[in-house]
C-alpha cells in the first residue's frame, strides 16, 4: 500500500495540482493585499474617509465607535465592510484566473479534424468519406 501511495504521490498530475494549489494561496495573498492596501483606501477616500474594513452593523442593539469595541464587548455584529472587501478579492481573483485560461486556451494547438467516424452497426472506425463499411460491409449513409 505505501508503495502504490508513493507512486500515486510522485504522479505528475498530483505534483502540478499541489504546486498550482500553493501558487494559489499566495496569489491570493497578493491579491487579498492589492485589494485592502491599494484599491480600498482610495474608494473609501473618495466615499468620505470610509474605511471599508470597520463597517459592521451591531445587532444588540447598542452603538458602538468601533468593530474593535464592539467585538471587546461580546456584542454580534454583521461586518459588512470586510464582506465588500471579500467580495472584491474574488472579483479580481476570478478575472485573473479568466484572462490566464483564456490565454492558455489561444497558445494551445487546435485539436486536429477527425478523419475517421465510427460505423453505426459495427462500431468500427471507418473513413469519413466510407460509403459501406469495410468490416461489416453494411452500407453507411452520408
Amino acid at each position: 500500500m505505501l508503495k502504490e501511495f508513493k507512486e500515486f504521490a510522485m504522479k505528475g498530475n498530483v505534483l502540478d495540482m499541489a504546486v498550482g494549489i500553493i501558487l494559489g494561496v499566495a496569489f491570493g495573498k497578493i491579491i487579498t493585499s492589492l485589494v485592502g492596501d491599494i484599491i480600498m483606501p482610495p474608494i473609501g477616500l473618495m466615499l468620505g474617509r470610509v474605511d471599508f474594513n470597520s463597517l459592521f452593523v451591531s445587532l444588540d442593539g447598542k452603538s458602538y465607535a468601533t468593530l474593535a469595541l464592539a467585538k471587546a464587548a461580546g456584542a454580534p455584529t454583521i461586518n459588512y465592510g470586510a464582506f465588500v472587501n471579500t467580495i472584491l478579492d474574488f472579483l479580481i481573483v476570478a478575472f485573473v484566473m479568466f484572462l490566464l485560461v483564456r490565454q492558455a486556451n489561444r497558445l494551445m494547438p487546435a485539436p486536429p479534424e477527425p478523419t475517421t467516424k465510427d460505423c453505426p452497426f459495427c462500431l468500427s472506425p471507418i473513413s469519413l468519406k466510407a460509403t459501406r463499411c469495410p468490416h461489416c460491409t453494411s452500407p453507411i449513409a452520408a
